[in-house]
């Protein structure tokens, strides 16, 4: 269907909106001249809080407290401290006197980290791959009220930057996708969720693509290195890294985190273009800037460029550094009470309560009061959320689901839990670095669970592996501060047992061998392995060989042969995914505690599968080109300066295969189901609106997530779906946009709806300015693009069933 807007039109009056001629399509040369080798924009001085939207009674409240407060104590709330009540990853101090507590920040994004009586959620990958929007909200309300019970008030996630730009990358698997629309969509519903009870602190603005690199590394040759610089050009910012982060400020923020790397050649904690610019200015947000932990590197410098708060301590803030500046002058006033009002503002409106950090130990080896901060309401969404993020690649033949076997054989590292010898190791290894008495357990360290987790990777045989897999137990969560410690692990194994005793399936396994003897009874061979990342390192490769190498010592004895990989981002699977004997292949990603039953009930067909790829899987490594790699420092000025150009600009993931003609192994977006699903009846309407035509005027005041007119809806697109096969499922219907000049699809509605067979449903994609807006790099807004856009609704990326247009 066609649709034509008129500048004119009555139903949607754009004709006082920006209209701006199409861009040319992708130009390296006409990209560089944006970028900003020299220098990051000067932005001065910070925006102030005013309060904006529903942010004026908190407002009011904290202007009339930091009156109250002398320099010094507006001072020492900026800044961390040691605590010797709590065990929270960040302290602030509190001003007594006035009945402000000071606050607690804690790790992270899947779950309260490194204390007892929590859930272990899906991590944030497998919530982008179940493309469920009511699961994301309803995990974020579970997981913020488990923070606020153990008294932490702000909760370190969630994670919107890296985007994934590097297939590589450490922490692709923190975030939800490497599209930006579906990664910003999710943020602002976990957002939302969190801040029922605790706040949120969006992480990390912005650039952090890569782990390599991303902290000075010290002294070399006797010069002073430098973090690396993700060196970005304007629209490429907007577009893109930045998109998420506006639906984060639109959904209320009170705290975002800025990142370790510099960005055009500015530290993210001292870039006043980023944070005072961008996040202050441009997006309106009202919370607070914390920096990554040891992430600030000037005092005044960092003060003036918009951050708020340093963890967990600074060198230049403490002693009463800042108040010290601010009664020479080299401070103003203004900047010293604007950042302690912001923090304040933040505690009133979504975290004030006493005691903060009262329900995490200082340490777990020493008596403490349990508190239990898990709701049992929340074993649904647990549960519920594990099962939606698991993506069904291949399946020939109907090979699944599985149907009361008589003979199964299991066989991969990834099957069980971790084994106590291991832990007995680890607890040694941790030992000998300095850690001694700790306590280990299947879930965690008492020590600190990140680092259990990255010895937990390292723990593999590098000769036979490298650190990309972890061969002693299942996957349930990438490691490092995003990593958590669930009250149980329900591995595979434990769910198939239970299966096997309600089927009365007899079960075959060896978990232990690289090359296992099959068992010729076998009615159907499952092979578990997984694909690690954690903080710190960036992945080594996109597949192992020793697992590749399982995964075909089986498949050459058993025609039935199942593989299930716990990914922590893309995973190749070329090397055996022709193979005639497999016939199936699960994408689980990390399920989090429910990892074993979540796999069961798809598996066995109690749900049909109805997760999505939020990325691209490539054939082969080499066609993610430039984007497959950390950027390593080189010779000259680059080993002190390392230098990232981002010179694909817009061109990530799908945008880059679709523009070069690649054609990957599975697009994004792509899942199986056990049912069929026929769309139909493609409908482009214009949304009647009476909102100002002019949406961009030059005096137009900001409000959350910038422009209040961006966020008008001017069409609103219909399809219906018809479940035409046997059983009940949910489709993923999802919207793209040609947008002239640009991308020849970006991702731009999604719903997900549950069909019984026979079924229809009339889906609808609601298409606001921003989603039909490009950034205008000459006039330094948003505005519509003149011609013709393309309307594309379908199954992924790369099947679409209905096509459609409107003009502008």
């Amino acid at each position: 269907m066609k649709l034509t807007i008129p500048l004119s039109a009555a139903a949607i009056p754009l004709a006082g909106a920006a209209v701006i001629q199409p861009r040319s399509p992708l130009n390296l040369t006409e990209l560089e001249r944006f970028w900003s080798y020299g220098g990051s924009e000067p932005v001065y001085p910070t925006p102030e809080v005013q309060g904006l939207g529903d942010w004026e009674d908190a407002f009011t409240k904290a202007k009339a407290l930091v009156a109250q407060m002398t320099d010094e104590e507006k001072n020492n709330i900026t800044y961390g401290i040691t605590s010797t009540t709590n065990g929270c990853g960040g302290n602030t101090a509190g001003v007594p006197r006035l009945g402000y507590p000071g606050i607690c920040l804690q790790d992270a994004a899947s779950g309260v980290r490194g204390t007892d009586m929590v859930n272990g959620y899906a991590s944030g990958l497998h919530v982008g791959a179940s493309w469920n929007r009511d699961l994301a909200y309803e995990r974020a309300q579970y997981m913020g009220a488990e923070f606020k019970r153990k008294g932490a008030n702000v909760a370190l996630g969630p994670v919107a930057g890296p985007l994934g730009r590097i297939a590589r990358g450490g922490r692709n698997w923190e975030g939800f996708s490497n599209d930006p629309y579906l990664a910003g969509a999710l943020t602002g519903d976990t957002v939302r969720g969190l801040q029922e009870s605790v706040i949120a602190c969006v992480k990390h603005l912005i650039g952090n693509e890569q782990e390599t690199s991303r902290n000075i590394p010290g002294l070399l040759s006797g010069a002073l290195n430098q973090s690396l610089s993700s060196n970005i050009d304007d629209q490429t910012m907007h577009e893109l890294y930045l998109w998420p982060f506006q639906d984060a400020v639109k959904a209320g923020a009170g705290s975002v985190m800025c990142s370790y790397n510099r960005v055009n050649n500015s530290y993210g904690c001292q870039n006043s273009k980023t944070m005072n610019g961008l996040l202050k200015g441009e997006l309106g947000f009202q919370g607070f800037v914390v920096s990554d932990w040891h992430a600030q590197h000037t005092g005044l410098a960092s003060a003036e460029a918009g951050l708020d708060m340093v963890m967990p301590s600074s060198q230049y803030w403490e002693n009463g550094h800042l108040a010290a500046a601010v009664k020479n002058g080299s401070l103003a006033s203004s900047r010293l009470d604007d950042m302690a009002t912001r923090i304040v503002a933040a505690w009133y409106k979504y975290a004030e309560f006493e005691n903060p950090g009262h329900g995490i130990p200082v340490s777990l080896l020493e008596p403490h009061e349990l508190v239990d901060a898990r709701d049992p309401a929340s074993k649904e969404n647990i549960f519920q959320s594990a099962v939606e993020g698991h993506v069904l690649v291949k399946n020939t033949n109907g090979a699944l689901p599985l149907s009361k076997p008589r003979f199964l054989s299991l066989f991969g590292y990834d099957a069980i839990a971790a084994s106590q010898n291991t832990m007995d190791d680890l607890s040694w290894a941790m030992w000998s670095m300095g850690w001694a008495n700790t306590q280990t357990y299947p879930n965690g360290s008492a020590v600190d669970p990140s680092m259990f987790m990255s010895m937990f990777l390292a723990s593999a045989d590098p000769s036979a592996t490298g650190p990309g897999v972890a061969l002693n137990g299942t996957m349930i969560s990438g490691g490092g501060s995003g990593a958590s410690t669930p009250a149980y692990i329900d591995a595979p194994f434990d769910a198939f047992q239970r299966q096997a005793y309600d089927d009365n399936t007899f079960l075959a396994w060896d978990f232990a061998s690289h090359s296992p003897v099959v068992n010729p009874a076998s009615e159907a061979c499952l092979v578990f392995i997984n694909e690690a990342a954690a903080e710190g390192w960036d992945r080594p490769s996109l597949a192992d060989s020793y697992s590749d190498e399982l995964v075909l010592n089986v498949a050459k004895q058993c025609n039935n042969t199942m593989v299930i990989i716990h990914n922590a981002g893309v995973r190749l699977v070329d090397k055996w995914i022709d193979h005639a004997n497999i016939t199936a292949v699960m994408y689980a990603h990390l399920p989090g505690q429910d990892s074993g039953r979540a796999l069961v009930e798809v598996l066995y067909g109690k749900q049909s599968p109805s997760g999505r790829l939020p990325y691209t899987v490539a054939r082969q490594a080499s066609d993610y080109g430039a984007l497959l790699d950390p950027v390593l420092p080189s010779s000259g000025a680059n080993i002190y300066y390392p230098q990232d150009n981002f010179t694909e600009g817009l061109y990530i993931d799908y945008k880059h295969f679709e523009a070069r003609n690649i054609t990957p192994q599975y697009a994004f977006g792509y899942g199986l189901t056990y049912t069929d699903f026929t769309y139909s009846d493609l409908v482009v309407s214009p949304t009647a609106t009476n909102k100002s035509t002019s949406y961009l005027p030059a005096d137009a005041a900001v409000a959350e997530g910038g422009l209040p007119s961006l966020w008008d809806e001017l069409v609103t697109v219909t399809c219906t779906l018809e479940n035409s096969g046997a059983v009940a499922a949910k489709e993923v219907a999802q919207l793209y946009l040609g947008i002239p000049g640009g991308p020849a699809k970006v991702l731009r509605g999604f719903t997900k709806v549950l069909i019984q067979p026979g079924e229809k449903k009339q889906v609808s994609f609601s298409l606001t300015r921003r989603d039909l807006s490009t950034w205008d790099v000459a006039v330094q807004n948003w505005g519509l693009q003149q011609g013709e856009y393309k309307v594309y609704v379908g199954k992924s990326v790369a099947d679409i069933q209905l096509t459609g247009s409107l003009t502008i």
